[in-house]
């Protein structure tokens, strides 16, 4: 039986705190001088809270890129034509976009979703290689009006919820999460924009990247559409259905997802990260189960990172989406399990416990 949003949101609970003080007490006892792999020893003391063990496994790992088109995108705010969304389904398919090279890396399968491409993939689809939730040929002209209704918006959020229910069934250890979809982080750049109160021009970046006058103009499109739409702060399904994406709400769906079922997931860039605000608004507790992957080049990111209270793993100046970021970080997710799991205390290994401020 499917999960509905209301059961997923309301069966949220915060990581065990109980195991995350254990992990820590063991960390600070590491033959290690105190604190010395910073971030890394937060992240194997957060891993230790969603998993309840000192041993946290992480080998069965997915990223779910969820793709969607937008009806903002006859606005002209990318440098892309929208056939590009449908091509690049086939490519991730083919095996050749970077989300493949880099999740081959990560050891991590990547599982496509047709979350509202305007077009069909009923040959992907039958043979297995995408999984279809589609909500629609993509989404209404947000400049013009809602990107969605608020059913769709549900649907959407559902759907991203229904797939880490299946891939919880195939052993899921760890999710990340990605996106395609021609002209979605100007959704992206709205959803920031409602939540935050930040003008248009603060929160918009140049996404592919467009030029200054493009730029100009693309402010102008997010300034419009919230001004002709009006979201609601307070009510996240609203702002989903007022200035969203399909691909969006499909993310925040996943995270809720990977939060009820207690599976860490590692959030990609700018457009992953409208997704987990949405999430976050929903079900705050479902922040304990995010893991920032990367700071991208998108604008706004950083603050929404801070919005999140999440402190990203990586900053390479990255901005293709697609899930690309998360894979990368998915190793430093394996370090942080080793050095929980396979760093000796200072007892164990038989070291004097000065012996750590001496190097």
């Amino acid at each position: 039986m499917a999960l509905d949003l209301l059961q997923v949101v309301n069966g949220i609970e915060p990581s065990d705190a109980a195991w995350r003080r254990r992990a820590r007490e063991r960390l600070n006892n590491l033959a290690i001088p105190l604190g010395s792999l910073g971030q890394l020893l937060d992240l194997a003391e957060q891993l230790a809270g969603i998993k309840k063990t000192m041993n946290p496994s992480v080998k069965k790992k997915v990223v779910v890129t969820m793709a969607g088109d937008h009806g903002v995108a006859e606005e002209n705010v990318s440098t892309a034509p929208q056939e590009v969304t449908r091509q690049m389904v086939y490519n991730f398919v083919a095996g050749g976009a970077g989300i493949n090279a880099l999740a081959g890396v990560a050891k991590a399968e990547v599982v496509v979703v047709d979350m509202g491409v305007a077009a069909d993939f009923n040959d992907l689809v039958s043979s297995g290689r995408i999984i279809s939730r589609k909500v629609g040929y993509g989404t209404g002209n947000i400049a013009k009006g809602p990107a969605m209704t608020r059913q769709q918006a549900v649907q959407a959020l559902e759907a991203g919820i229904d797939v880490v229910a299946g891939l919880v069934e195939k052993g899921v250890e760890l999710l990340g999460t990605g996106d395609m979809g021609i002209g979605n982080t100007t959704p992206s750049s709205a959803i920031f924009a409602a939540f935050s109160g930040l003008p248009a021009r603060v929160v918009t970046g140049r996404g592919t990247g467009i030029s200054d006058e493009v730029l100009e103009h693309k402010i102008g499109v997010v300034q419009r559409a919230l001004e002709v739409n009006k979201p609601d702060p307070s009510d996240a399904i609203d702002v989903l259905a007022k200035v969203g994406g399909f691909e969006i709400g499909g993310i925040a769906g996943v995270i809720l997802g990977a939060a009820y079922f207690k599976i860490p997931v590692v959030v990609d860039g700018f457009i992953s990260t409208a997704g987990a605000l949405l999430a976050q608004r929903l079900a705050p507790f479902s922040v304990d189960y995010m893991i920032a992957a990367h700071c991208s080049m998108e604008y706004g990111h950083k603050r929404m990172l801070e919005m999140l209270g999440l402190r990203p793993l990586l900053d390479l100046k990255l901005r293709l989406g697609e899930g690309t970021g998360a894979a990368l970080a998915m190793g430093i997710v394996d370090a942080a399990v080793a050095v929980l799991t396979k760093v000796m205390t200072f007892e164990e290994a038989g070291v004097a416990r000065n012996a750590s401020m001496a190097y």
